[in-house]
């Protein structure tokens, strides 16, 4: 006689870390995934990242094609991250332990840590601006230092709290924020509709000089890149919440629930870049300096104070929600003696500090927009060749011996060369360390080889083309052992006869029989 399994209450404080979920526990669905990574991006963050087309000087049609073209990029390469968590049970750092070892997968759990920090930042500061900016318009409340900082703490404390119950409290915040934060910024296209002009022409008419419609494409490209940062920013958490599905969910409807959430986002998107028009039409001050949250409450109806002030709400925890989740995680796995709520309450204070210090005392808010676009270009190459080990190995993982460092032993299938793979780890840094070096983001970061094509951002297609291009040649002029391809073998490129180790427990010495 079998049991059904029954959920725990959303009270109930999750206690699994990044072990393998059991089969049995595993039952979300893609659905859920889809409200996870769209409720994410579903805020006011989002809404300034559609800003900066108009801020970067494109007319609106220009910021829509960038906007779609990067939006529907960046989702096609993260759509294959999903899977990685319903496979192996676990999030997608340890998964990319089959790639870079068992010790290079510490690598994942560096970018997700940067990457978690920055957006839950970007989030809060954003939220906390327009929620203080909208009360003040609203009611009367002051603007200044004490009215932030109180916002900031608020929306940080009670994310943090939210992630150290875990998983399901998640997802219950993120099915409410879905519906919600859609609904209030598709009440903005009726608020802001007798202003709006889909004809903002932006600066690079034909009524303008040769040299500044030169620039049109470098901030054509920066505009898409941007966008497509968005969805590139979530290939290190997919696996978070996948993990959680059933091993025999068709791969084909966990990665079109992951595509979807992020064509979804063209909601918000579109919100920030239609507002932006009209800010850059009635308070254009504003859009020079970067201020679009400033800009939006300078021009926004006084009925619509209120929403505003909910989107700010509902955005700040999902966004922050999403980030700080998984980064606690991942902590737990780098550092085994902390459990998952340690880590979580560890990350997130530190992340609380970040803000205060950057907002307060280091002024790093339009820094940290950058830092977000630099670790993308950073995460991108370690997400190709995630995608390529995937495709390679035919869908291949033995979830176990991904575990071996997180339970202290030795040898599998994935310590290669002392836990580490150095096919993985040395595709990786050349082509991170080269895509910074051609970042060109106008008025914000120019790497140092940034104006060798004219002014156009190459960074983020250049590492992509690179880390695919050597990886492939790296896996056919080193190949990898034939075990870690499984009974099927390999797909595009050679296996070796090499051996691999069995695994050894912590109290056991290296030098394992090999098999």
């Amino acid at each position: 006689m079998t049991t059904t399994h029954v959920p725990p209450p959303i009270t109930t404080i999750e206690k699994h870390g990044i072990d393998r979920i059991p089969d049995a526990e595993r039952d979300a669905t893609p659905v859920d995934l889809f409200r996870l990574a769209f409720g994410g991006s579903n805020t006011f963050a989002t809404a300034v990242l559609g800003a900066f087309p108009v801020m970067f000087g494109l007319s609106f049609w220009q910021g829509a094609w960038a906007i779609i073209s990067g939006v529907v990029l960046g989702a096609a390469v993260l759509a294959p991250m999903a899977v990685f968590g319903q496979i192996n049970g676990s999030n997608n750092a340890v998964s990319s332990g089959a790639h870079f070892g068992v010790h290079g997968r510490i690598v994942g759990s560096f970018l997700s840590l940067l990457t978690a920090i920055a957006f839950f930042s970007l989030s809060v500061w954003s939220s906390g601006d327009a929620l203080v900016g909208a009360a003040k318009r609203l009611v009367g409340l002051p603007q200044n230092n004490v009215t932030l900082g109180l916002s900031y703490g608020l929306f940080a404390i009670l994310v943090l709290v939210i992630c150290i119950y875990g998983f399901r409290f998640m997802l219950m915040v993120n099915r409410i924020a879905v519906w919600s934060a859609s609904a209030l910024f598709i009440l903005g296209a009726f608020a802001f509709s007798d202003s709006f002009d889909a004809t903002y022409a932006g600066l690079y008419t034909a009524h303008v000089s040769s040299a500044t419609r030169a620039l049109f494409i470098p901030s054509f490209v920066s505009a898409m890149l941007l966008a497509m940062s968005n969805p590139i920013s979530y290939g290190a958490f997919l696996g978070d919440w996948t993990r959680y599905l059933p091993a025999a969910t068709p791969k084909r409807e966990v990665m079109l629930a992951a595509f979807c959430s992020q064509i979804a986002t063209l909601i918000p998107f579109f919100f920030g870049l239609a507002t932006a028009t009209i800010v850059a039409v009635k308070a254009p001050d504003y859009i020079k300096n970067y201020d679009y949250v400033g800009g939006l409450l300078a021009v926004a109806p006084g009925w619509y104070f209120l929403p505003l002030c909910l989107i700010a709400l509902i955005g700040g925890f999902s966004t922050g929600t999403t980030s700080l989740y998984g980064t606690g995680l991942d902590m737990s796995s780098v550092f085994t003696k902390l459990s998952r709520v340690a880590a979580t309450i560890l990350i997130g204070c530190a992340s609380i500090a970040f803000i205060f210090i950057g907002r307060f005392a280091a002024n790093l808010v339009q820094s940290v927009s950058t830092f977000a676009v630099l670790i993308v270009t950073c995460t991108l190459p370690w997400m190709v060749i995630m995608i390529l080990g995937l495709i390679t190995r035919r869908g291949y993982y033995q979830a176990d011996d991904l575990q071996v460092f997180t339970r202290g032993q030795q040898g599998g299938l994935y310590w290669f060369d002392h836990g580490w793979n150095w096919r993985g780890m040395g595709v990786w840094i050349p082509s991170a360390i080269i895509g910074l070096c051609f970042v060109n983001i106008p008025d914000q970061f120019v790497g140092p080889m940034g104006n060798l094509f004219d002014g156009i951002d190459v960074s983020i297609p250049l590492s992509m083309v690179l880390a695919g291009v050597f990886y492939m040649l790296a896996l056919s002029i080193f190949p990898e052992p034939r075990a870690v391809f499984g009974p099927l073998g390999p797909r595009w490129v050679r296996a070796s006869n090499q051996k691999t180790s069995r695994i050894l427990g912590s109290d056991e010495r290296e030098g394992a029989v090999m098999h």
